[in-house]
């Protein structure tokens, strides 16, 4: 009894620690426009504005930093790319060589990074851009490794991988919490040199609140992990690699790692003229790795992701220069409104489990439909996208349009809807890939529409270069553009729902045909006779 309520302990401290590493520390990134406020006030880049003439010849009136805006711009630009494009190595190195190594090499990264911005001065600025970059990648091999903590509560896994999602998006508030220490009067060195000392909580965690390898799904009778179990000389399923004489090649391991049945793993979605039912079965076969990715579902979910988080990486980048833009340049007004954004994306970590509430129930309603007509749990779960996928679009178009209005007070609505979309779309893009193919594939699969839609989000640059050129730092145009572009979303949804009913109607077809259907209406006929 003492053991279990020690190991219930155990489990509780690395549940709630690793809650507070992502919160702190994962998608610190994300916060960026607070820190570019930091930085402008620290005068980075500050070489790169010029004097503008004030239109009589006697003088100069302020000062035209776009160059220096653009810069700022390209450094989120290039460590957000290397957030998504790095998410497919990463999840590489984690898989194959486990949980500790990727987190020794998470920290290494995370540390450098924050050392990098805690020495840089405004000559040397440009350290700026591999710091970011390392901060990224560093905080993403962080949640990478937390995920599999949803594996230690059995039914509560899916509900504490959300939180973990949401905390991610709510780190990005460390940033706010800096730029507030530092109008206080702290120096950015001496905050950074704290985020680097920080890295010896992160590797206690590591060698005593985490595995070696991998937490495994579902849990072993008397699973332990930690320094402390190898010290005490234990034999448990955690200390053995895995693949090892253990069986865990098997297909059917996968599946345990994931929380799902032998139903779901077979699950695949394929485009038109793709799928067939099996003789015998009521799932259609599984897909090769080059199917899923040149079907239309694959390549309209791709669609979906890109042009949204095209969106949102664009309104982050260049929210200060926005936001001075609206304000007439009154740094007091621009720091309230920098503040309130970061503010809202504390709420992340309680958004991020509505997206899992709204497939959970609409799951459930469809499942007992589907069970009344003769239909599958893998058919109720993509059903269940389809409602998931359009709410999140919907959101999106509606932060979207909010942020076109060049009216100041309507950004605090436009920052609540901003933190919204974005908690629904990542969490929303895993369960999709999750539901709609084969289960092998997911991590390929996972790793290859981030990276994609990283290359989409690369685009960010140029858009930001025309605001600042041609269009005189008034982002309107563009807004509108961006607006049209995301309408793209609604197609993922409606091909969904398209393919769910083709799925259905291929069921009852091959239900009304099936032999038991036949007994049961000759059965019908002596019957009546």
């Amino acid at each position: 009894m003492e053991e279990q309520g020690a190991g219930l302990a155990k489990r509780l401290a690395t549940l709630l620690s690793g809650l507070l590493e992502c919160m702190c520390f994962a998608g610190v990134i994300f916060g960026w426009a607070s820190l570019v406020y930091v930085l402008k006030d620290m005068c980075y880049f500050e070489e790169l504005c010029v004097p503008v003439a004030n239109g009589t010849g006697n003088g100069t009136q302020g000062s035209d930093c776009r160059a220096q805006d653009e810069q700022l711009s390209l450094i989120f630009t290039i460590g957000s790319f290397m957030n998504n494009f790095m998410t497919f190595p990463t999840g590489y190195i984690f898989d194959r060589f486990g949980t500790r190594p990727a987190r020794l090499l998470a920290i290494s990264l995370f540390t450098s990074g924050t050392l990098l911005i805690a020495f840089s001065t405004a000559a040397t600025a440009l350290i700026l851009f591999p710091a970011m970059c390392l901060l990224s990648i560093g905080g993403i091999l962080l949640i990478l490794t937390n995920m599999q903590v949803g594996n230690l509560f059995g039914k509560h896994r899916s509900t504490i991988i959300t939180l973990y999602n949401g905390a991610f998006d709510s780190s990005s508030a460390i940033f706010l919490v800096i730029k507030l220490l530092y109008e206080r009067g702290l120096t950015l060195k001496a905050m950074f040199l704290f985020l680097s000392a920080c890295s010896a909580w992160h590797l206690i965690r590591t060698l005593f609140l985490m595995p070696r390898w991998h937490i495994p799904y579902p849990l072993s009778s008397g699973y332990t992990y930690g320094l402390r179990c190898q010290r005490q000389g234990c034999c448990t399923q955690e200390e053995r690699r895995p693949g090892l004489n253990d069986g865990a090649d098997k297909p059917g391991d996968l599946r345990s790692e994931l929380g799902l049945g032998d139903a779901d793993a077979g699950k695949a979605i394929l485009g038109k003229g793709e799928s067939g039912a099996g003789p015998g079965h009521g799932e259609p076969p599984a897909l090769s790795f080059r199917a899923c990715i040149f079907s239309k579902l694959f390549f309209w979910h791709l669609t979906w992701l890109s042009v949204m988080q095209l969106r949102h990486y664009l309104f982050i980048g260049t929210l200060n220069p926005m936001l001075e833009h609206l304000a007439a340049r009154d740094t007091a007004l621009v720091s309230t409104y920098t503040n309130a954004f970061a503010f809202t994306q504390l709420c992340g970590v309680l958004c991020a489990p509505w997206n899992g509430l709204i497939l959970d129930r609409h799951k459930r309603g469809k499942s007992k439909q589907g069970s009344a007509k003769g239909g599958s749990d893998s058919l109720a779960d993509l059903r269940s996208c389809v409602l998931s996928l359009a709410v999140t679009a919907l959101q999106c178009v509606a932060f979207s349009v909010c942020a076109s209005v060049p009216v100041l007070p309507v950004q605090y609505a436009t920052f609540i809807l901003q933190v919204l979309s974005r908690s629904f779309l990542y969490g929303g893009n895993a369960a999709f890939l999750a539901i709609a193919f084969p289960l092998e594939h997911f991590g390929k699969l996972y790793g290859l529409v981030m990276g994609l839609s990283a290359l989409v989000s690369l685009l960010q640059y140029p858009c930001f270069a025309l605001i600042k050129g041609p269009l005189n730092d008034d982002p309107f145009y563009v807004n509108i553009a961006l607006i049209i572009v995301i309408l793209l979303a609604f197609v993922s949804p409606l091909v969904v729902l398209r393919e769910c009913q083709r799925q259905e109607k291929a069921r009852e077809k091959q239900y009304v045909d099936s032999p038991a259907m036949a007994l049961d209406k000759s059965s019908g006929v002596e019957s009546s006779i």
